[in-house]
């Protein structure tokens, strides 16, 4: 009898569990970001823009529909109450969309995803100030932390020669950090609110294609079997990556998940390596701890 009150009288841990769920989640997607990354890059200038954002989104669908059917929510889980919040979120998503995949083309990898993560800054900061998110001194010291180690790789690349463009490259990765920290807040108000997840990856994914599908009015170029095989990874990586953020943000606050989103720096510097021939400098070797550190950090529990 005593030992069954003593268990009785120890409430489980959910909140932790949710939050370190939620964290692992958010790392999932930042590596599926990064095979994205790649394979925008590696399709050069030889696809408009505008084609290549029909064919990530479209071809998205595919992951998110099997997504929704596995969830039971395929017929009655993409209706919404929040009309405007998704208007918001579907515009400020679509636009970062276009500018980050100028950026890739503008900046090399590594440059192009370090502008990027200025945005989980920006998140933090917007979720403490517009969703009374907390904001201890732990994940003040975690994003810090993150924020060092973006300037230790960006300022020494920065300092040095840039390829043709990069000043556009530059005002184009800010603009894609500002929209993406305002479609990320957006992601976390329509959860809070009672919005599903498939349905907020579903209609961002359908108006992204169908903002992409308005430029073949331009001119589309007919892909190579290698460029459809670029597409196709871009599509499917960016359709898993979009799940798997957006879930993330059902079990952990914003600011939590903040410091986690520049684990992609790693995996784009080492995809960048193999496949683009781009060597790690000294300064990625002082940032890579810092980087590092402020997941640790952001992970622990405080007691």
């Amino acid at each position: 009898m005593t030992k069954l009150t003593a268990v009785s009288n120890t409430p489980p841990n959910t909140a932790e569990s949710r939050e370190a769920f939620g964290i692992a989640l958010r790392i999932a997607s930042t590596l599926a970001f990064a095979l994205m990354a790649v394979c925008i890059k590696a399709l050069g200038d030889d696809i408009p823009l505008g084609q290549v954002v029909f064919f990530r989104s479209a071809l998205a669908l595919i992951p998110l529909v099997g997504f929704l059917w596995w969830c039971g929510d395929l017929r009655h889980g993409l209706s919404t109450h929040r009309p405007l919040g998704h208007i918001i979120r579907c515009l400020a998503g679509a636009t970062a969309m276009f500018t980050s995949f100028a950026t890739l083309r503008l900046l090399p990898l590594a440059e192009a995803n370090m502008l990027s993560y200025l945005s989980p800054v920006l998140l933090a900061l917007m979720g403490w100030v517009f969703l009374h998110e907390g904001f201890g001194l732990r994940r003040a010291v975690a994003v810090l932390l993150g924020l060092a180690g973006g300037v230790a790789l960006v300022v020494p690349a920065f300092g040095g020669d840039l390829p043709e463009g990069s000043e556009l490259g530059v005002m184009t990765g800010l603009v894609t950090a500002l929209l993406t920290a305002i479609a990320l807040l957006q992601v976390r108000r329509l959860t809070q609110a009672g919005e599903k997840a498939g349905a907020i990856a579903f209609w961002f994914t359908v108006v992204s294609a169908l903002s992409g599908l308005c430029t073949a009015i331009f001119g589309w170029s007919c892909p190579t079997a290698g460029q459809w095989g670029l597409l196709i990874g871009a599509g499917m990586s960016g359709g898993i990556a979009h799940i798997l953020m957006t879930l993330s943000f059902r079990h952990a606050e914003a600011s939590a998940l903040a410091p986690f989103e520049y684990l992609s720096v790693l995996w784009s510097v080492l995809l960048g390596g193999v496949l683009f021939s781009e060597n790690p400098s000294w300064s990625f070797l002082f940032a890579c701890p810092l980087i590092v550190a402020s997941a640790v950090i952001a992970s622990v529990s405080k007691r």
